[in-house]
């Protein structure tokens, strides 16, 4: 089943096409610096459909969630409690204000962070606790949130991945305190490089927006609330420029679609992996045929399906019945970022993502174990130390399948 012309990648940006007729708008209304048209618009479109207190465009997650750690008035060797399997600027903006991290395991049924492990790990000097929500799934914020309260600790929404996911009806990122949404070009909606601040605790908003502007009253003094702006504060420019913004609301307009779309593709990767027989809406028969054929996995020998753990929307905590048989299942719901396998070891993982390589098609692993990184080895050598079998699992044996808007079109490529 060689197919040595196709080339399918693990990711390629979605485009509406409305993208440079936006940009040329932005252009022509003669404002392309931040804070703009298209800035507020895509800025009202979250606080609209998503219920946030308000939103705030950034140059990335990344800016957002170092603005994050500045309204959470991080000190030089205070605390933060956070999954080890993430992403690095999760820990790195909270390092930047001096903080030491303390991280937590990943459960074992899903990569996000093991509530039930967080207030055994808190200590006088813990001021945050940082969630991230894998693949757009909800992480248990009701067990997580009564910690937090009970501890008088911030709560921050690494959202990253989780556009348009919902937890109990609300959206992520708009439970904690604050949250961190990422545009990069891997996300389901994107602008190649772009992020977002959604603050839910109306005490900071004020100096939000004047971290945001560099330290200064500017956004007061754009509404007219001010005669004149100064230096006030700590901050930088983390605003985007209006024609990413503009970029973005080129997507937002089509984010049902887009989301629908990626939920079709996530199902028939489901049901290729659960089904004798693959009845795909979207995707190739050929293509679906394919991946789940595992006989070429270590040495020629199948790898029955039933080794695999696949990917879920929803999530039952082991400590509570959060989620009853009522409607809660269609509240609690993710976006369908991304399709992963987790295999029994990584010599599996390895050996599936070469044989898919060969046949054109790219799929790849994902986060390295933060407590196990050479930083962590040099700077926290106690949480180097620690033993976070789930996180080490989910390093070694995760693979990523790919999900991107043309996925259909292109597994077109694959012939039996």
């Amino acid at each position: 089943m060689k197919n040595p012309k196709s080339n399918i990648p693990f990711n390629k940006p979605y485009l509406s096409g409305k993208e440079l007729t936006y940009i040329q708008d932005a252009i022509n209304r003669g404002k392309i610096s931040g804070n703009g048209y298209y800035t507020q618009k895509c800025q009202s479109f979250f606080e609209e459909r998503c219920g946030f207190q308000k939103c705030l465009l950034t140059s990335s997650c990344t800016d957002a969630l170092e603005m994050a750690a500045l309204l959470c008035d991080i000190k030089p060797g205070e605390e933060v409690i956070m999954p080890s399997f993430t992403f690095v600027s999760t820990a790195n903006a909270f390092v930047l204000r001096g903080a030491k991290i303390v991280f937590v395991d990943s459960r074992a049924d899903h990569p996000n962070m093991d509530e039930t492990l967080i207030e055994e790990l808190i200590t006088p000097k813990t001021k945050a606790i940082v969630v991230m929500h894998y693949a757009g799934v909800p992480c248990e914020m009701d067990v997580i949130m009564d910690i937090a309260n009970k501890h008088k600790l911030f709560v921050v929404e690494d959202a990253a991945q989780a556009i348009d996911s919902y937890y109990k009806g609300n959206a992520l990122g708009s439970i904690g305190h604050l949250g961190c949404m990422s545009f990069h070009e891997t996300k389901n909606i994107q602008c190649g490089e772009g992020g977002m601040l959604m603050i839910n605790d109306p005490t900071l908003i004020k100096r939000a927006e004047i971290l945001w502007e560099k330290g200064t009253e500017r956004s007061a003094f754009a509404r007219g609330e001010i005669d004149k702006y100064g230096w006030i504060d700590v901050g930088s420019s983390f605003l985007p420029s209006e024609l990413n913004a503009a970029y973005l609301w080129a997507q937002l307009e089509n984010l049902d679609k887009i989301q629908a779309r990626r939920k079709a593709i996530w199902e028939d990767y489901i049901c290729a992996f659960t089904s004798d027989v693959a009845k795909p809406s979207v995707l190739s028969t050929d293509y679906l045929e394919l991946i789940k054929n595992l006989k070429f996995i270590i040495s020629n020998s199948p790898l029955p399906t039933s080794h695999l753990q696949l990917p879920t929307s929803n999530l039952q905590s082991p400590t509570s019945n959060l989620y009853p048989p009522t409607d809660n299942l269609q509240q609690t719901t993710s976006n369908s970022h991304l399709f992963y396998l987790l295999f029994p070891n990584l010599v599996s993982q390895a050996a599936y993502a070469s044989a898919l390589k060969e046949q054109g098609i790219l799929a790849v692993f994902h986060y390295q174990s933060l407590h196990k990184s050479e930083y962590s080895r040099k700077h926290f050598p106690e949480q180097y130390q620690r033993e976070l079998p789930n996180s080490d699992r989910y390093s070694d044996c995760l693979l990523r399948l790919p999900l991107f808007y043309e996925l259909p079109e292109i597994s077109a490529c694959i012939r039996s």
